[in-house]
């Protein structure tokens, strides 16, 4: 029987998934005992894939059920939906998190916990940048048709805490704790032979505490359709979708200000506007004042990942490092104010902020402690409203 090519969480653990030189590499530091000291090994980010001046650091859940009972060695990290830049205010490089411990434990799974961070960041960076733009109009992840589905819930769960209001996918809001949201396929009107039928079949069917969106953009003008929808609803209609193929397009905010007007004169303020396809950060930008919201797709589904790479930093006690990496444990702190961030030696006291003279706090904390969990770890929801709390602050800009 065929099955899908996906590795199974036992695999991943094992080290099924890394890179074959991590593999061979471990097999001769073993034959050597080398290390023969515990190692810090620290992740960071040298750049940006985008001109962005900050990220969202997500995935830490993920790697902490990969980690967790593998070894008998120490992680620090930031929590999870922190916003971070890639240097301090020195040019230092930021570290994400830390591993301390012996190598060859966790040597083969530097790949996946890499795999584990960088995909889930972009992804979450990119919601939340979405978010910083449009901090009052609903934007909801309508992506996973662009992905393989086994990982549609880290997708969705990405987009949600980088501070989106929904997702479509039915396991990924089920995980959350969320309703799915959605509205209807063009299949459904097709398969019915109009709008009309369809919506009715819809509201019949389905039950109450499900919105009433109709896609007004199937056979007809987007603003006879949306008109259309709006009689044959009334009062039960929340919104209209447009999803108007490029082709059709033109000037697409002309086309949304017309369908605006058309259903405000006729009495229909309430019914909202929400726009499908295609959708950018410079179409949220363009179009967030005349719509009641964006089902954002492949830009976050498939937003460039962030690089995060992983480098020791320290043998024992002998400051290590290659070429352009900066060597010795290390400890981030932050000014809760202004957002700058001081990068010391683990073991100093923190500085405080160069820019308001106020204390910083240490951002890398105790997650995993000779290889047990000592850390609560919060709630897709809790963590939304962190990176929410954030992107409040004037320093967090695009």
């Amino acid at each position: 029987m065929v099955d899908f090519h996906v590795a199974k969480p036992d695999e991943i653990r094992a080290g099924k998934t890394t890179d074959v030189y991590f593999s061979r590499a471990k097999k001769v530091l073993e034959a050597f005992n080398l290390p023969a000291e515990k190692v810090v090994a620290e992740f960071t980010v040298s750049s940006f894939p985008r001109p962005w001046n900050w990220g969202v650091f997500c995935g830490l859940e993920e790697v902490v059920a990969l980690l967790e009972g593998v070894g008998g060695f120490d992680v620090y990290a930031m929590r999870e939906g922190t916003i971070f830049q890639t240097e301090d205010h020195k040019g230092v490089s930021i570290p994400i998190i830390f591993i301390e411990g012996k190598y060859t434990q966790f040597i083969e799974l530097e790949t996946p916990i890499l795999g584990l961070i960088c995909q889930a960041s972009g992804a979450c960076t990119t919601a939340a940048r979405m978010r910083k733009i449009a901090p009052k109009t609903i934007l909801v992840s309508f992506g996973i048709r662009r992905m393989h589905p086994a990982i549609s819930p880290m997708i969705d769960r990405a987009a949600f805490i980088g501070g989106f209001d929904g997702v479509s996918g039915v396991k990924s809001a089920e995980l959350l704790g969320i309703p799915p949201s959605g509205t209807m396929p063009h299949s459904l009107i097709i398969s019915f032979g109009s709008l009309e039928a369809a919506l009715k079949a819809f509201d019949e069917t389905l039950p109450e505490d499900v919105p009433r969106v109709a896609l007004c953009d199937t056979y007809f003008d987007e603003k006879l359709e949306s008109i259309k929808a709006c009689e044959i609803l009334g009062e039960r209609l929340k919104a209209v979708r447009l999803d108007t193929p490029g082709s059709r397009r033109g000037n697409f905010k002309s086309i949304i200000k017309e369908v605006r007007w058309e259903l405000d004169i006729r009495g229909y303020k309430d019914v909202g506007i929400f726009v499908s396809g295609g959708v950018k950060e410079d179409a949220v930008l363009e179009l967030k004042d005349y719509v009641q919201g964006f089902g954002v797709g492949t830009s976050v589904s498939s937003a460039s990942t962030i690089d995060y790479a992983m480098d020791l930093v320290q043998i024992g006690e002998k400051y290590v490092a290659k070429r352009g990496k900066l060597s010795g444990k290390k400890q981030v702190n932050r000014c809760q104010e202004c957002f700058k961030y001081i990068v010391t030696k683990f073991d100093e006291k923190p500085s405080k902020c160069p820019k308001c003279s106020k204390e910083t706090i240490p951002l890398l904390q105790p997650i995993i402690v000779n290889g047990k969990v000592t850390y609560d770890l919060p709630s897709a929801i809790q963590i939304r409203e962190f990176v929410l709390e954030q992107l409040k602050n004037p320093e967090i800009t695009i």
